[in-house]
């Protein structure tokens, strides 16, 4: 069973995708505009959430009005570059709880190695949303995935800006039950294992290092 990706191409995403993707952008302008790319995908990524009706008192009388049922959501940042998108994403859902997985990727083998794991408690009756702007190899993901699965969340999906068709097809070759929000799917890999035409190595242009 293929994995779902689900492409958010509304018009202010890819327009925002196209100025990260300029190279003479500048440190600040690509972490506002990662942050602010985030917040809109918030909206779709959030879309199927469950609503139950509560009694509530507007200043005129009383109503039954949608709220969100059950406990918060986790935003899951893969470090370094994920935390770019979490305060995007926590000005949608400002009440979420946040974790954290640090990983890098051996220059050699391309294969994700850890180095930091925190993760709020009570993850099993909670939806995980795990962010990284770029799904380049995919290797990242998936280990960032199988350490969130070992809680048992309630579910759990991956949101990134950019992908390679290489990476989702690796992703949902191990994961296909975890769906997939992008930006957009560029055209591939190159052989050090980054996105073309892609928009660069996110973390050295959020950070400004090299």
């Amino acid at each position: 069973m293929p994995g779902v990706v689900t492409l958010i191409q509304h018009p202010l995403v890819q327009h925002k995708l196209t100025l990260m993707r300029q190279k003479e952008r500048s440190t600040n302008s690509f972490r506002e505009l990662l942050s602010e790319i985030s917040m809109l995908l918030a909206y779709e990524v959030t879309r199927d959430l469950p609503l139950v009706y509560e009694e509530i008192e507007t200043p005129f009388e009383r109503m039954r009005a949608p709220m969100l049922e059950g406990k918060k959501i986790v935003l899951m940042s893969i470090l370094r570059a994920g935390s770019g998108m979490v305060d995007g994403m926590l000005r949608i859902v400002p009440s979420a709880r946040v974790g954290h997985i640090g990983l890098y990727r051996d220059p050699k083998t391309l294969g994700a190695v850890e180095y930091y794991f925190k993760m709020p408690s009570e993850v099993h009756d909670r939806d995980v949303i795990v962010l990284e702007p770029l799904l380049a190899t995919g290797n990242g993901a998936i280990a960032a995935v199988d350490r969130v699965l070992e809680a048992r969340p309630k579910s759990i999906k991956f949101v990134c800006i950019l992908a390679a068709p290489e990476g989702v097809a690796n992703f949902h070759e191990v994961h296909p039950e975890v769906p997939i929000f992008a930006a957009a799917v560029d055209e591939r890999l190159d052989e050090r294992g980054y996105i073309l035409p892609g928009l660069g190595d996110a973390g050295d242009r959020m950070f400004g290092t090299k």
